[in-house]
């Protein structure tokens, strides 16, 4: 499989990571959109959330509900935004699903 995230999980590419469980990794994100910029991988390959099985829909869930316990190790103590971007027109670039973590800042909101 050539997938850069799959690749990263394996150790074979270096990404400066910040947590890892059975499930996931959490990786600083190399093209910062706030000043705290991470990036959640799930373990299992899976394009986006329709593509997930029942177990890796679980795992998902277990990563999300895992991150305000990791709010001091992250940094997030003053809040954060989680991103998904489903598909080419939503902005996903790497076809293995990923959530952003984004903090360190006020963020505004502009849908357009």
């Amino acid at each position: 499989m050539d997938c850069i995230f799959c690749k990263i999980i394996a150790g074979e590419i270096p990404a400066t990571k910040v947590y890892e469980d059975k499930n996931m990794l959490i990786i600083e994100d190399i093209d910062k959109k706030a000043k705290k910029h991470f990036l959640l991988l799930p373990k299992s390959h899976y394009a986006s959330l329709e593509d997930a099985n029942f177990r890796e829909q679980i795992a998902l869930g277990r990563a999300i509900m895992k991150l305000p316990k990791l709010k001091e190790v992250l940094g997030l103590n003053d809040g954060y935004r989680l991103v998904i971007n489903q598909g080419e027109d939503a902005g996903q670039t790497v076809k293995h699903l990923h959530i952003h973590i984004l903090s360190g800042q006020k963020m505004g909101w502009n849908p357009a």
